[in-house]
């Protein structure tokens, strides 16, 4: 009888062992919007790379990037994909939000606007949405303006929320313009509105979504950051390893159609919009500081510091 009871507790640590290893570990994730840039993560969760890394995550569309790095900082969730305007603007007054891997490198938006509006020019007086005045969209208003000849004083630029509200505005009339990533874009043009052309013409290089944290909880849940940035990797690898697959999984994530999906990601591999390996680039980190402190949402005397708002060591851990 002894022997048997050793034997079932021996039975039963194992058992718990196992349960312990296979235990998921919830994350709370926050993107902007059902656009073609925060694939990588539902593929991650698809294809089971954040369970592979031990993580349950909770992906939650906000539609407001502004939201979410306030959320961030009330640890209402833990990471963000998101527009890094804000974040720039934190870790310059010592705050402790920090970029810690970059996603789309350049903005993937076309300038979609009412049929009757065919050129820049025709923009003036008109009313443009953005997804907020903090951020993403509305630092291009000014590039748009000065291509097409006129100030930004002579356009309305209101916060409306992410690209798909947008798409809701444009065909209530209720906004004249808004800038609309693929394949948003492709439906606008079939839906008869004028595609005024590429932001990428006007703005090359900008740092248009990341994702960042709130370093006082990141520091102290390295392991679970690491895990989740190895996980993101696989998910924007697979994005472009396997084009069919993403491209049914992103019909179904981003309500489009899978030639439509399929379309965006063949033009995000065409104009290089991804940072496939997730890296920061002082290229275009430099042109977001330089758009806000033409903005004058930053000073003037200020110098370009990466170090006081991007942590790369959660990145360089992922890839050991």
């Amino acid at each position: 009888m002894r022997l048997l009871g050793i034997a079932a507790g021996i039975v039963a640590a194992v058992l718990s062992g196992a349960g312990c290893a296979s235990a998921q570990t919830p994350l709370k994730i926050g993107v902007v919007s059902r656009t073609i840039f925060y694939l990588p993560a539902w593929i991650a969760a698809e294809q089971g790379f954040f369970k592979a890394e031990g993580i349950d995550p909770s992906i939650e569309v906000y539609n407001d990037a502004h939201k979410i790095f306030t959320d961030l900082k009330a640890g209402t969730i833990q990471i963000g994909i998101s527009s890094i305007e804000s974040v720039v603007q934190d870790g310059y007054k010592g705050g402790s939000m920090r970029l810690i891997a970059g996603t789309a490198q350049r903005p993937p938006h076309y300038i979609i606007a009412q049929p009757e509006i065919k050129t820049l020019a025709d923009l003036k007086g008109k009313t443009i949405g953005v997804v907020s005045m903090h951020e993403g969209t509305t630092f291009f208003v000014k590039d748009i303006a000065r291509k097409g000849g006129f100030a930004v004083a002579d356009v309305k630029v209101e916060a409306v929320g992410g690209s798909p509200a947008r798409a809701r505005l444009l065909k209530e009339r209720k906004i004249d313009a808004g800038l609309q990533p693929y394949p948003l874009s492709y439906e606008a043009e079939a839906d008869g509105f004028s595609n005024l052309g590429p932001i990428a013409d006007l703005v090359p290089d900008y740092q248009f979504t990341s994702v960042m944290v709130d370093n006082m909880w990141a520091a102290t849940n390295r392991d679970l950051v690491v895990r989740f940035l190895r996980a993101l990797r696989k998910g924007t690898d697979y994005m472009f390893a396997h084009p069919d697959a993403s491209a049914t999984l992103g019909a179904k994530e981003l309500r489009t159609s899978p030639a439509n999906a399929k379309r965006a990601l063949e033009d995000t591999a065409r104009m290089d919009v991804m940072a496939r390996d997730l890296s920061l680039t002082d290229l275009s980190l430099r042109r977001v500081f330089a758009t806000m402190q033409e903005a004058e949402v930053m000073g003037r005397d200020s110098s370009y510091d990466r170090g006081k708002f991007v942590d790369d060591s959660y990145l360089n851990d992922s890839r050991r």
